[in-house]
């Protein structure tokens, strides 16, 4: 199911703090990243802290420039972001600014937690998640059922964690302060635990005056059927190859990346690449490849369109070249329509030989603009 586009957001000291220990809270940004950070909160359908953040830090998470304000509400959009806060107990301050500035609010919560939350008066709708709680479904619904499409996660470490180890963020914006904490029992941006592995993508670096944003892009796939951040971003990237492909009345337009499992970009291919009229995509990046690679066992082909199960141009359909290939992994947005075949089931033919399919229905629009001029 789609999600919102997630976004964690942190200031941390050099040593990987996001606070000491006193009575006051630390301030590790500057006043000009504080503006950068209202910038991007004015960007977002929603903004999301902990209930451990409201309680140690009682937020109010505003957009605080008019100016910002102003166009949201010119846009269409709410003065401020919808505001999200997370509990398991429902033991919420109904006092807490979080409550009482800003927009609409909303807390996710467990059956229990959302009785708790309601007894306690707290001003904001409470949705309960069943007995615990399920970041997958939260982010379902706000997705399907509020509108959200872009969530700036603002913390605490724990819930930065969460989404990460659980394969559910899509970006990463770190701001690296010139201080050290240097005290063990103060909170860290992210704990203990299995983190979907790989490097992450450095995409940009900026100078904002004594302190340095460093925002990053997860890279490494799901490992299982399941999609992570990294899947999502492979597959946008797949989908826009496809819109480089030659256009074609006989044939799909469809892109491809093989990809492995530490996140590296193996290969990548669209159809029709290179002037040959009947090269699939996954032949093209495949075929860029050493068959020996054994990157290949443990990686993931994403591709625009379903692997072809038939095809009359070639001896070997793309689902069967996958197979030989080795790969154990296939991610994809929109399923072959019977256009050039009939009970195409490239899917069903991967499956069927253990392969791990995922279709991504929400990125299908975007598979299918450039074959827009195809018949059905």
């Amino acid at each position: 199911m789609p999600h919102p586009y997630v976004l964690l957001s942190a200031a941390v000291s050099l040593d990987g703090y996001l606070d000491d220990t006193g009575p006051e809270r630390l301030l590790l940004s500057s006043p000009a990243d504080f503006d950068r950070v209202d910038e991007v909160r004015a960007s977002v359908d929603a903004i999301l802290v902990g209930a451990g953040t409201i309680r140690a830090d009682n937020p109010r998470l505003l957009v605080n420039s008019p100016e910002r304000r102003a166009a949201r509400v010119a846009s269409g959009r709410p003065e401020y972001p919808l505001k999200v806060t997370v509990s398991g107990s429902g033991e919420l301050d109904p006092a807490a600014r979080f409550w009482h500035t800003g927009g609409d609010k909303v807390v996710y919560t467990t059956d229990k937690g959302g009785e708790r939350a309601r007894a306690l008066g707290i001003a904001a709708d409470v949705v309960p998640l069943g007995p615990d709680l399920d970041w997958r479904r939260l982010l379902e619904h706000l997705h399907d059922v509020l509108g959200v499409r872009r969530l700036m996660v603002e913390g605490g470490g724990r819930i930065h964690s969460q989404l990460l180890q659980q394969g559910l963020a899509d970006e990463l914006q770190l701001v690296l302060a010139p201080l050290f904490v240097g005290d063990p029992d103060a909170p860290r941006i992210f704990g203990p635990g299995g983190y979907q592995g790989g490097r992450l993508r450095l995409v940009e670096s900026r100078r904002i005056e004594d302190v340095v944003l460093m925002r990053y892009e997860p890279t490494a796939p799901g490992t299982g059927p399941l999609a992570s951040a990294a899947d999502h971003h492979w597959l946008r990237i797949a989908c826009d190859l496809a819109a480089q492909c030659p256009p074609s009345r006989t044939a799909f337009s469809v892109g491809a990346v093989v990809v492995a499992a530490d996140g590296t970009e193996l290969a990548r291919g669209h159809s029709r690449e290179a002037g040959d009229p009947v090269v699939h995509a996954e032949e093209a990046a495949l075929a860029k490849l050493d068959p020996a690679d054994p990157r290949l066992a443990t990686a993931t082909v994403y591709s625009s369109l379903e692997p072809c199960a038939h095809r009359a141009s070639r001896p070997k359909p793309c689902a069967r070249l996958i197979l030989e290939a080795g790969v154990r992994r296939v991610v994809t947005a929109w399923r072959e329509p019977d256009t050039f075949v009939e009970a195409a089931d490239g899917s069903g033919l991967l499956a069927s030989q253990g392969v791990k399919v995922v279709v991504l229905p929400g990125y299908e629009e975007r598979a299918k603009a450039p074959n827009a001029h195809l018949p059905g």
